[in-house]
């Protein structure tokens, strides 16, 4: 073992337990060992890809035995795509270790006092559960070592891929012929722009040189069934445009919306461009209990909606509204969360400091009849001043829903200021929001702890904290 560094491969390894982030773990002689795409169980052959004194971080080159634990993945991208990481593991096990985890970091990070941490609430749905999707096109799909092998003994040329990028490799696309995270006929959808496409030969973007035309599909899918497709182009072309939307409107007559992007940047991301609308209103309209949401091809919204929808259920559920209570909804997005909350709340103050989800925001509270609901553009810890309050009214409770990074150290400040008595922490990260429970902790205490998974077959969890001002 003193050798690793030298030799890099590390033979008949058993695997023991499971770490943060999805990777297994092992122990040799007192080092630790980070394995992706192991169960605990599992006897491997492992090729380490970093190694430092007391740690190292490898990946399985070599299966000698499989652990009991393992179930048959369902896909047949498993291994390749990074979309559905613990396909390998049943349900019931991955609920256990991301309740273990929540566990863990709350402990070892925050190093405050907890309660008793509530059962992860479960998704009912494993399968078919995400309401948005997004494929890249590329001009060279990716190929396994045996496939390329053969494309090059044929002299065949490389083929364009629809799909997603292989993790890790940003201008390698892995073809996807069938994906089960979200429901049909998103993958008819695919597969015939993928024919047409090809049919009609239009060029596939070339993520390195940054030509062509088709760069990204993105398919929003509602619980009512409604469908929006956004279609990220390279340059205008509306001969071609015209072609390609017009012969996938014909074939999925259920399509609501169709919206096109242009996209000349280096980068993927559109929320500085504006969609343009080709077919139907732009928008598709989502329902959570008896609330409406209007989502537009840049709006963000739970990516899954019936799991997400508990997840309200349980943020308004910790917030123990009596129907009088200012709430102030921060990180409020497009307003899902305090608009859930608001038949319970007697007002409603959302803070966002991007300016479009704002705008949704205020659609959102408009459609749904909400007089008592004021959505705000800017930083919280500027806005949230004196002033405010007296406009506004001093919250009673404070629902927090930041990024994975967590609460900026101001706001932390500014929550430790107002001091409302109650604060409900939502996160996707439960390792940042043991960080932020540290530092509230000069005046709060954690009162309830429920996880939630919304993301099934991934190691990604949602946790909700209840805080109660001492």
């Amino acid at each position: 073992m003193m050798r690793v560094k030298k030799q890099l491969i590390v033979r008949q390894v058993t695997v023991s337990d499971y770490a943060a982030e999805g990777k297994s773990l092992a122990k040799i002689d007192g080092k630790v060992i980070f394995i992706t795409g192991a169960v605990p169980g599992d006897v491997v052959d492992l090729q380490l890809t970093k190694s430092k004194k007391d740690w190292a971080e490898a990946r399985v080159i070599h299966f000698h035995d499989y652990s009991s634990l393992r179930t048959t993945p369902f896909c047949k991208h498993f291994g390749i795509c990074g979309g559905c990481k613990w396909q390998m593991l049943p349900y019931e096990e991955q609920l256990r270790y991301k309740q273990r985890e929540v566990e863990e970091h709350l402990r070892r990070i925050g190093k405050v006092e907890l309660p008793a941490i509530q059962t992860i609430l479960g998704a009912a749905e494993t399968k078919f559960y995400r309401n948005k999707l997004e494929y890249t096109f590329s001009s060279k799909r990716y190929y396994q070592e045996e496939e390329f092998l053969k494309l090059r003994e044929n002299n065949s040329p490389m083929q364009p891929a629809l799909g997603y990028h292989v993790p890790r490799y940003f201008d390698k696309v892995i073809d996807i012929d069938e994906c089960f995270l979200q429901a049909e006929p998103s993958n008819a959808i695919r597969n015939a722009v993928k024919e047409i496409a090809f049919r009609r030969n239009f060029s596939f973007y070339d993520i390195r040189s940054h030509e062509g035309w088709l760069r990204n599909l993105v398919i929003r899918t509602t619980s009512t069934g409604e469908l929006l497709l956004n279609f990220c182009l390279g340059y205008n072309d509306e001969k071609n445009g015209k072609l390609l939307f017009d012969e996938i409107l014909e074939k999925f007559p259920e399509i609501n919306s169709l919206v096109y992007t242009i996209n000349p940047k280096m980068n993927d991301t559109i929320h500085d461009l504006d969609p343009q609308v080709y077919f139907g209103p732009g928008y598709i309209t989502e329902m959570l209990e008896d609330f409406q949401f209007r989502i537009g091809p840049k709006s963000f919204f739970q990516t899954n909606t019936r799991q997400g929808e508990n997840l309200y259920r349980v943020a308004r559920d910790f917030a123990e509204l009596s129907g009088n209570e200012t709430v102030y909804d921060l990180y409020c997005g497009t307003g899902s969360i305090g608009i859930f909350m608001s038949k319970k709340a007697g007002s409603v103050v959302g803070v966002e400091v991007i300016e479009e989800a704002v705008k949704d925001a205020k659609i959102n509270a408009e459609i749904n009849k909400l007089g008592k609901a004021g959505f705000f553009a800017g930083d919280v810890a500027e806005i949230c001043n004196e002033e405010f309050f007296i406009a506004h009214g001093r919250p009673d409770v404070v629902i927090t829903d930041p990024p994975r990074a967590g609460m900026h150290g101001k706001l932390v400040t500014t929550l430790l200021e107002i001091a409302a008595p109650v604060v409900v922490y939502v996160s996707c990260n439960p390792a940042t929001q043991a960080r932020d429970l540290g530092l509230l902790d000069e005046k709060y205490s954690v009162n309830r702890i429920q996880p939630v998974d919304m993301f099934p077959h991934t190691h990604h969890i949602e946790n909700v904290v209840q805080l109660r001002l001492r």
